[in-house]
């Protein structure tokens, strides 16, 4: 196996979907099957002579299931590469499976030709997702920057608190905003003290790493 090779092993408990994605591997050129199987026990037997670059994983199978292997290969091999390769599609299953360790989530309705391209996405350390997959993890991250902004901050200090984010002097704001100097000081003690920092500058790291504004 040259560099340029991809390794690849399947764990996949329909024995159609497996022997189809184990032909596709095998015929061609760029990768290399080092693996298929019909259970995460016999996988993970066999994964100190097995490992590959990338694992395909489904999630129901008999026994273990695929985000409880996820996890166990994760725990041994941090660096492994896994696309959960699966029909479910609801929220639980792909975050369940994004906190095992799996690198890529794409539907077993998937084209052959993109679920090649997705084995090379991972393996550049890209992290490979069927587009509506992709939408609802965005939305998760959308909902739960949503739930960041909890601080109960006023609509006042809501403003001034971008207004610092954008550099602007405490004069500057009073100005902008038509308020007096008072009162921007006043407002910006309370943003302190709802954000839980101590000065300017946490205040703007936090309002942009927690999206605020």
């Amino acid at each position: 196996m040259d560099d340029k090779t991809i390794s690849v092993v399947i764990v996949e408990d329909d024995t159609q979907i497996r022997e189809g994605i184990s032909v596709l591997i095998q015929s061609t050129e760029g990768f290399e099957l080092k693996g298929a199987f019909g259970d995460c026990k016999s996988a993970l037997k066999n994964l100190n002579d097995i490992l590959p670059d990338v694992f395909l994983m489904d999630i129901s199978m008999p026994g273990l299931s695929g985000i409880e292997c996820t996890a166990k290969i994760k725990s041994t091999y941090s660096s492994a590469n896994i696309i959960m390769l699966t029909v479910y599609e609801d929220d639980a299953q792909i975050f369940d499976s994004l906190r095992a360790g799996a690198s890529g989530y794409i539907l077993k309705r998937t084209p052959l030709d993109q679920i090649l391209e997705a084995i090379k996405d991972v393996q550049s350390g890209g992290a490979p997702m069927t587009p509506s997959i992709a939408k609802r993890v965005l939305n998760f991250f959308n909902n739960a920057g949503n739930k960041l902004k909890e601080y109960n901050l006023t609509q006042r200090e809501n403003e001034i608190l971008n207004e610092l984010v954008n550099g602007l002097s405490y004069k500057k704001i009073a100005e902008t905003l038509f308020i007096s100097l008072d009162t921007v000081r006043s407002h910006i003690k309370n943003i302190y003290q709802k954000l839980q920092v101590g000065s300017k500058s946490e205040a703007v790291v936090k309002a942009l790493k927690e999206k605020l504004i």
